[in-house]
């Protein structure tokens, strides 16, 4: 099951998302579903398209499937999305 503390480890794909701190004040407030991601990327369809968001300098907002929110740093993201699910979490 996924939860705040596990969050890293699994499927981000599917999740709705929110940019809540950014270095590009354009990608800031930023929401929407996570529909692809890459090493150093998430991808995000809005309402007004899809948008590439870089992980490093950002922070996303998560809300997991109970309706919990929880705050990520994208630089602790910026890895290949099959080598990320299957890392240690100390």
């Amino acid at each position: 099951m996924i939860s705040p503390r596990n969050v890293l480890r699994h499927e981000l794909i599917g999740l709705d998302v929110l940019v809540a701190r950014a270095s590009n004040p354009g990608h800031v407030g930023v929401s929407g579903r996570i529909i692809d991601e890459t090493r150093n990327t998430l991808v995000i369809r809005t309402e007004r398209g899809e948008k590439r968001i870089p992980k490093r300098f950002s922070v996303f907002r998560f809300r997991l499937p109970d309706g919990t929110t929880v705050d990520v740093d994208g630089s602790s993201l910026e890895m290949q999305p099959e080598r990320r699910i299957t890392m240690r979490i100390r």
